[in-house]
C-alpha cells in the first residue's frame, strides 16, 4: 500500500521534539550523522515519491498580513533565455502596477553576476518605485557576498543547501556540521555589513527538520539578536515535492515545515517565506498552505516560468491572496493581461492556451451546453467576471459541439450587443449559420471556425447586422 495513513514513528518524533521544546532546553546542535539519512521510506526512487502522515493536525494561522515576492529576474532566468536589461525593466514596472500602491508584490530577486545583471539593477532602480523592493541573491561564499556588498541591496538571498542528498554529495566529506557553520559564517559577515540576510533552506522537504533545519534556524535567531537585524527564512521545496496537509508527516508537509520553524524556531510570519516547484502540480496548493499555517511570504514567477516544470504562478497567487483576505488590496488584476501580452509580444514567448488565467482559452468555451448557459446567467460557467477584472470578456470558439447557443453567444460577444439589441436563436440568419457550419464538419473539418470566418458568415446570412453596428461599435477581437 503506497499511503501510509498513520505512521507512529513519525508521530513519535514529532511529538517527542514538541516535548523538548516544552522544557526549554539550551539551543540544539546540529546532529552529524555518519552516513545521509535520504528518507526512502518517502522516496524509494524506482517509484513516485509515497505520502506520509503522521495524524497530528495543527491550527491554522494566517497571517494577519500576507506578501507575494517575486523571483522572475533570478529563479525564472534559470530555465529560458535570459531577459534584455529593457525586457526586465519593463516587466519589473508591470510587476510594480501589478502589486498597487500597498506593495503587495513586494520585491523582486536579481542576481548580481554579470554586467547585465548589474545594468538591469540600476536601470529598475533608476526607476524609482518603492516596491517591489529589489533584493539580490547569492552563493554562500565570500566572493559574492563582495558582489553583494557592491550592488548596495538593502537584503540579500543566500543559497543555504540543507537535505542530506546536497550536504553529502554536493560538499563530500565535509559532514552536516562543517557545512551548516560555513553557513553561518557567510550570513555572520552579511549582518556585519547591515544588509539583511535571507537563508533559502534548499530543498527542505527532503531534509531532516530537527537535526539540521531547527538547530541552523537557531542560530541564525543568536546571530539576528547580536547584530540586531532581522533574517529572514525561505522554505524551498526544490523538486516540487511538498504536500499542503497539515496531518503529512516532515518533512514533505508545508504546514508542518512553516508551522515548526514560525513556533518553535521564533521566526516571525513577516520573516517567513514559502518557495515552491510545480514539478506535480502542487505549487499554488503549497504556497497557500504556507499562508494558511504561518509564512506571510509566498514566492514566485510571473507565468510560473522556472526551473523544470516551474515555479509558483505569480498571476495565481494574486487571486488566492483575494480567496484567502476577501479583497484585492488594490492590485491591480487588469495588469495581469498586459504581462500576458507582453510576454507574448515582446519576450517571443507562446502562452498555452489552456494556462490558467492568461491562456486563450481561460474566459472561452467551447461546448454548446456551456453557451447555452452563459446566455442565461453570464456567472453559469465563468468564476469570475473577467471584463472587470481582467479586461477580457468571455467568449465562445466556434466548433461543431457549439450549437445555436454558440453561434449566438459569438454575435453578441463580437459585437457587443447588449439589452435589446442582442440577438437570440430564433433571430433570423442564426440557424442558417449553424446549418453552414455543421456541414463544414460533416464533411470532415476538425479545425474551430475563426472569427474572421464567423464574420463572413454574417455577412452572408445576418448582411443587416452589420449595417446597423458597422461602425457604431468597437469591433474586438480575442
Amino acid at each position: 500500500m503506497s499511503i501510509k495513513y498513520l505512521d507512529h514513528e513519525k508521530r513519535r518524533e514529532f511529538l517527542s521534539y514538541l516535548r523538548k521544546e516544552s522544557i526549554d532546553l539550551p539551543d540544539y546542535e546540529v546532529v552529524d550523522v555518519p552516513k545521509p539519512k535520504l528518507y526512502k521510506e518517502f522516496f524509494p526512487w524506482d517509484k513516485p515519491p509515497l505520502t506520509v502522515f503522521d495524524g497530528i493536525l495543527l491550527p491554522v494561522k494566517t497571517p494577519e498580513k500576507i506578501w507575494i515576492t517575486d523571483t522572475t529576474f533570478r529563479d525564472g532566468q534559470q530555465a529560458r533565455e535570459p531577459y534584455t536589461v529593457k525586457q526586465i525593466a519593463d516587466l519589473y514596472t508591470l510587476l510594480h502596477d501589478l502589486g498597487g500602491p500597498e506593495g503587495k508584490i513586494l520585491q523582486s530577486e536579481f542576481f548580481l553576476y554579470s554586467k547585465k545583471d548589474k545594468e538591469a539593477v540600476e536601470a529598475c532602480r533608476n526607476l524609482g518605485y518603492e516596491y517591489p523592493i529589489i533584493a539580490g541573491w547569492m552563493r554562500p561564499t565570500y566572493e559574492d557576498l563582495q558582489l553583494v556588498k557592491e550592488s548596495k541591496v538593502e537584503e540579500c538571498g543566500m543559497v543555504t543547501p540543507v537535505s542530506d542528498y546536497h550536504i553529502f554529495y554536493k560538499f563530500p566529506g565535509l559532514g552536516r556540521q562543517k557545512v551548516i557553520s560555513k553557513y553561518l559564517e557567510v550570513a555572520e559577515e552579511t549582518f556585519k555589513l547591515g544588509i539583511v540576510p535571507r537563508v533559502h533552506l534548499e530543498d527542505s522537504t527532503r531534509a531532516d527538520i530537527f537535526g539540521v533545519v531547527v538547530p541552523f534556524i537557531k542560530k541564525l535567531m543568536k546571530l539576528s539578536r547580536k547584530y540586531g537585524l532581522p533574517f529572514k527564512v525561505r522554505v524551498c521545496d526544490t523538486l516540487g515535492i511538498g504536500l499542503p496537509w497539515d496531518a503529512g508527516a516532515l518533512p514533505r508537509s508545508v504546514p508542518k515545515l512553516v508551522w515548526v520553524i514560525n513556533n518553535l524556531c521564533d521566526v516571525p510570519s513577516e520573516q517567513l517565506e514559502f518557495h515552491g516547484h510545480n514539478d506535480f502540480h502542487m505549487g499554488v496548493a503549497n504556497s497557500v498552505s504556507a499562508w494558511l499555517y504561518g509564512a506571510a511570504l509566498v514566492n514566485c514567477t510571473l507565468l510560473g516560468i522556472g526551473e523544470r516544470a516551474g515555479n509558483v504562478p505569480l498571476e495565481a497567487m494574486v487571486f488566492m491572496y483575494a480567496t484567502i483576505k476577501g479583497e484585492l488590496d488594490n492590485m491591480d488584476t487588469k495588469v495581469i493581461t498586459k504581462i500576458a501580452q507582453y510576454y507574448e509580444e515582446e519576450v517571443g514567448y507562446s502562452i498555452p492556451p489552456y494556462y490558467p488565467i492568461v491562456g486563450e482559452n481561460f474566459n472561452i468555451t467551447w461546448a454548446g451546453i456551456h453557451a447555452d448557459g452563459l446566455l442565461k446567467n453570464i456567472e453559469m460557467y465563468l468564476p469570475f467576471d473577467t471584463e472587470k477584472l481582467l479586461d477580457l470578456p468571455p467568449g465562445v470558439a466556434v466548433s461543431e459541439y457549439s450549437g445555436l447557443a454558440g453561434v449566438v453567444f459569438w454575435i453578441n460577444h463580437y459585437f457587443r450587443l447588449t439589452g435589446e439589441n442582442k440577438i437570440t436563436k430564433s433571430t433570423p440568419g442564426v440557424s442558417e449559420i449553424h446549418e453552414e457550419i455543421k456541414a463544414m464538419y460533416d464533411e470532415g473539418r476538425l479545425t474551430r471556425v475563426g472569427n474572421d470566418e464567423m464574420l463572413t458568415l454574417v455577412k452572408k446570412h445576418m448582411p443587416w447586422l452589420l449595417e446597423r453596428f458597422n461602425n457604431k461599435v468597437k469591433l474586438k477581437m480575442k
